[in-house]
């Protein structure tokens, strides 16, 4: 038997705090909500305050498979005639990450202070997005918030599947190379300085190659711990003027000119913007504001801007295929389809295929990009290995043929 600390409210919405003993935390809900209570939290007696277990949630962050799994199970529980705020605090103690279980508590506090579903998630933007609360307010206001959580939740699936594989697909590359770059300095630092020393105490002429390397690995020698600095400082600079304004848009722009890597990530910027906008297209969002906050979750400065004109150039009354026509960033293949789209009345439909097919065209750059790299590093760190270990080497072989 247990002891569990619980905060509930009961039925006349007072606040009320206790313990309870049970088998196990489940057992212990079922009995507090056959009382009427409606739980804020329940956790086994000297669990909770620890400072150890306070200081570690500052490392968690919401995911979007937290934010998936949530949405499917709002979903199921609307379906269950549950009322909503049941709803938010029973997920509010079931959901293990802790700042998404604040969040939620604090949902359910301003849902039993007569707010709304999406007037509260919107006081919570960094977990809940502004296409989110768009999407709930819109089921609200038609009534068939089930349905509407069953599409946040698919949406938000595709577009995690789509980014992890495109991120997922860097993170061999980057890692060799971060190695290949770790073993090159570790070299340089403590096996070349010798053999240097070696090279240089019998007096014969050095081939021009390994003095070069030689004076690289004298001036890492030398000055490691100041080019430490410099990379932290620089590194810190960089990230600073990256993350403002002005630097996203430098970094997208320098993302989109890279051969190939462009390309791939346009794709991946093109399918998330169609199956944003055919989502809230089919849940009876207006096209003028689908681009508003098409622009605000695209998380790209780019398509960002661009959608941010095109919204404003949709209000005055033109058609959004030809707004989007007048840009390079959206093709040709998009500017037609989103063209008959508006002629049919099926643009929603139209968009979800757009958003298909780049989903597809993702996948395939992503595989080939993945195929094409491989065989380019292996070459490259044989020859960059190799070019090392020759102008060591070498010069140790003239020496011995010479003796």
């Amino acid at each position: 038997m247990s002891v569990f600390e619980y905060k509930a409210v009961d039925q006349s919405g007072a606040t009320r705090e206790g313990t309870i003993d049970a088998v196990n935390e489940s057992i212990a809900v079922s009995s507090l909500q056959r009382r009427g209570l409606v739980l804020e939290y329940i956790r086994k007696k000297g669990t909770g305050g620890s400072i150890l277990n306070k200081n570690l949630t500052i490392f968690e962050t919401v995911k979007s498979k937290d934010i998936v799994l949530l949405s499917r199970q709002i979903a199921t529980l609307f379906e269950a005639q549950v009322s909503a705020l049941r709803i938010f605090r029973l997920l509010s103690t079931e959901t293990e990450n802790s700042i998404l279980r604040a969040r939620l508590s604090d949902v359910a506090d301003d849902l039993q202070s007569g707010s709304n579903i999406s007037d509260a998630l919107a006081k919570h933007p960094k977990v809940f997005s502004s296409f989110f609360v768009s999407m709930v307010r819109t089921g609200e206001e038609t009534g068939k918030l089930d349905t509407t959580f069953s599409y946040l939740a698919d949406y938000i699936d595709r577009t995690y599947e789509v980014t992890a594989k495109a991120k997922n697909a860097l993170i061999y590359p980057a890692f060799v190379i971060l190695t290949f770059i770790a073993v090159m300095v570790l070299m340089l630092t403590t096996v070349i300085p010798r053999l240097s020393d070696i090279l240089l105490e019998t007096g014969q002429e050095i081939p021009i190659y390994t003095k070069i390397v030689i004076g690289v690995s004298s001036f890492l020698t030398n000055y490691f711990l100041l080019i430490i600095v410099a990379v932290v400082v620089g590194g810190f600079i960089l990230f600073k003027y990256y993350t403002s304004k002005e630097g996203k848009v430098r970094l997208s722009a320098i993302r989109m000119a890279i051969p190939y890597v462009g390309t791939l990530y346009q794709k991946l910027f093109l399918s998330r913007l169609a199956d944003n906008l055919s989502t809230m297209l089919d849940s009876g969002i207006q096209m003028v504001r689908a681009v508003e906050i098409t622009a605000d979750v695209v998380d790209d400065a780019v398509y960002g801007s661009v959608l941010k004109k095109a919204a404003l150039e949709i209000q005055g009354g033109r058609p959004a295929s030809e707004v989007f026509a007048k840009y390079p960033e959206f093709p040709g293949i998009m500017v037609a389809m989103v063209h008959i789209g508006e002629e049919t009345g099926e643009l929603g439909k139209i968009l979800s295929t757009m958003a298909k097919f780049y989903r597809r065209e993702v996948q395939n750059a992503v595989d080939t990009l993945v195929s094409m790299i491989e065989p380019l590093m292996i070459v490259t760190l044989a020859i960059g290995v190799g070019v090392l270990l020759a102008s060591v080497l070498v010069p140790i072989y003239n020496i011995s043929a010479g003796l």
